[in-house]
């Protein structure tokens, strides 16, 4: 059914609707049908004309069998088929096609020229092969990518995030650091946040991803494939705060066709402005893009939505859960091992120098920091993981570090440990020494010489514990001196341990 059988029925239903309410009794319908035939109306193909009584009955009858839809114009019964001129040469290319799906018009009528000698116009020769279902999406050979849009019904339920590099800014930065020629911006159409431009520092996405992040939990957001978005951190502050992350696929624009449309409006609004202007500071550009978004982007009615950014943002209707951002920051942070240096106490981070405390001078330590924070104070670990303080930034000049605090002598004296084994071992030397006169002590001994087997052991025992002198003399050498005093210090050991250590 088309608009123009709408048309019609709608017409007819107009001027019959008397009969089917019942208003006109049924003696008087004919006189009815007379009338309306002698009165010249508008029809819906725009001519002006007079029905005859024989077409109202004929209508009347229609809308009483079939209801509304008999007042229908019919099909007709060979609507869709070709005609008998190109019925043959319509069939084959059918069967062509289905018999090689990737054969074109030109290859399909130069084999029609031949079987046939005629050949079918390109335009009809399609319309039938789609109509038959012999093209080449229809026999699912062909390869054409599904185009797709991300998109959601509800403000806020889905952040679309990308790069783009812009103007050159003047810009201070440290003579290590790159030169400013980046400037990122963070899009969000539908919120009212400030820029975000930073030159090219330290590569770390914290207060890019900190900005972002800044959206509904459980709510799916979209990124470029860049390293930035790539990162670990990213995607576990994504799992902390419950956020599905999206990439874009490969070489598919169609994704971030709504960034790539902010930015165009930005590059043709500002950026052009921008360039052609005199160079701004990078916070010169930041207040500059600031302004932008507030007056002119997010007070501009949208295309799409037919409101602004700012009001469509603005609805009571929009789910908003507030989120924690602190969970998240220490993902960001830059983690470098330093050595605190032995004389200054100190760590040193990209031309900074942080006082540690004097009791870690030589340790290895974790150094943790924000990059895109003013770098006055960082967070100390060890390589184990514990929390060892704070450094905070100075410059090595005389005052300026915390001087170690000698351990002060305790008022109440300590238990003498080492005075009493000394006294004990030395008591016990002396009980041995009483006992055995003949026996001196091994410093005795080692200050007369070496010994002669008689002192060490009786005679008879001599052949027996302390072996003979290699050239066969009944002196010994060093080396047998050495085993006599081995068996001297066994010999005495045994003498304590079964004897015990003489009374106090």
């Amino acid at each position: 059914m088309s608009c123009n059988d709408e048309a019609w029925a709608v017409f007819w239903c107009s001027l019959l609707s008397p009969l089917l309410l019942e208003e006109i009794p049924y003696g008087k319908r004919e006189r009815y049908f007379h009338q309306l035939s002698r009165e010249e109306r508008l029809l819906p193909n725009g001519r002006r004309r007079c029905l005859s009584v024989r077409t109202l009955r004929r209508k009347w009858r229609q809308l009483q069998k079939d209801g509304v839809p008999g007042l229908y114009r019919r099909r007709r019964s060979d609507r869709g088929k070709p005609r008998s001129r190109y019925a043959d040469l319509l069939a084959r290319a059918v069967e062509l096609k289905n018999e090689q799906p990737r054969r074109s018009d030109q290859v399909i009528n130069r084999i029609l020229q031949k079987e046939f000698g005629r050949q079918v116009p390109r335009s009809k020769l399609y319309r039938h092969l789609r109509r038959e279902g012999a093209t080449r999406r229809k026999l699912g050979v062909s390869s054409e990518k599904v185009r797709c849009r991300w998109s959601r019904d509800e403000p806020g339920t889905l952040w679309v995030g990308d790069f783009e590099h812009g103007p050159l800014v003047m810009h201070q930065v440290p003579f290590d650091q790159d030169p400013p020629l980046g400037l990122d911006r963070l899009s969000q159409p539908l919120r009212g946040r400030g820029p975000l431009l930073r030159s090219r520092g330290p590569r770390h996405p914290r207060r890019l991803a900190a900005a972002r992040l800044g959206q509904p939990r459980g709510q799916p957001r979209t990124l470029r494939r860049q390293r930035q978005d790539h990162a670990n951190a990213l995607k576990l502050a994504c799992a902390q705060l419950n956020i599905k992350l999206l990439h874009r696929p490969p070489r598919d624009p169609a994704p971030g066709g709504l960034i790539e449309r902010f930015f165009q409006t930005c590059q043709g609004q500002l950026e052009a402005e921008v360039r052609a202007s005199n160079v701004l500071t990078l916070d010169q550009l930041n207040q500059v893009l600031a302004a932008w978004l507030q007056t002119a982007y997010h007070r501009q009615v949208h295309s799409q939505t037919g409101q602004t950014p700012h009001d469509r943002y603005s609805q009571d209707t929009r789910i908003v859960r507030q989120v924690d951002l602190g969970t998240v920051l220490s993902f960001f942070h830059q983690r470098m091992l330093r050595k605190v240096d032995e004389d200054s106490s100190d760590v040193r981070i990209d031309g900074l120098f942080f006082a540690v405390d004097p009791r870690l001078r030589g340790d290895r330590v974790i150094v943790q920091f924000d990059p895109f924070s003013k770098l006055g104070e960082v967070q100390l670990y060890s390589p184990s993981g514990i929390h060892l303080g704070l450094g905070r930034r100075y410059q090595r000049e005389p005052r300026n570090h915390q001087q170690p605090q000698g351990q002060k002598s305790s008022a109440e004296p300590v238990t003498p440990h080492y005075l009493d084994a000394v006294r004990s071992d030395h008591e016990a030397l002396h009980w041995l020494a009483r006992k055995n006169p003949a026996r001196v002590s091994f410093c005795a001994r080692r200050m007369a010489g070496p010994p002669t087997p008689e002192a060490l052991c009786g005679p008879k025992e001599q052949e027996e514990r302390i072996p003979r002198a290699r050239n066969g003399s009944s002196k010994i050498d060093a080396g047998d001196w050495r085993s006599g005093i081995h068996f001297l210090d066994s010999w005495n050991r045994c003498e304590l341990s079964c004897g015990g250590l003489p009374p106090a």
